[in-house]
């Protein structure tokens, strides 16, 4: 999957708003360019965890490979976490 596919997959409800991982990956570095040094890292949007969200999606999505709960919350059990973060860096490099 290339760097725009990655960009345009769909998030679940997530604490920035934001519809797919490049409106989330927006909204962050909008946090982050608002808040200046006071910035959370830990917690940008209020909770702790939020990295789960984007590689949520990368899961759903096809992106990387994983397995999620069978529940109705689709929690992340595991996944290809440096494929993820691989997916990621290139999305933010093609923004």
């Amino acid at each position: 999957m290339d760097a725009t596919q990655i960009l345009n997959l769909h998030m679940d409800e997530n604490d920035s708003g934001a519809d797919t991982v490049r409106g989330y990956l927006k909204a962050l570095l909008t946090r982050l360019w608002e808040e200046e040094e006071s910035f959370s890292g830990k917690r940008p949007f209020g909770n702790s965890g939020w990295q789960y969200d984007v590689m949520t999606a990368l899961v759903k999505g096809g992106a990387v490979a994983g397995d999620l709960s069978d529940d109705e919350y689709k929690e992340l059990l595991d996944f290809d976490e440096n494929g993820a973060r691989s997916a990621i860096a290139a999305a933010i490099a093609a923004l």
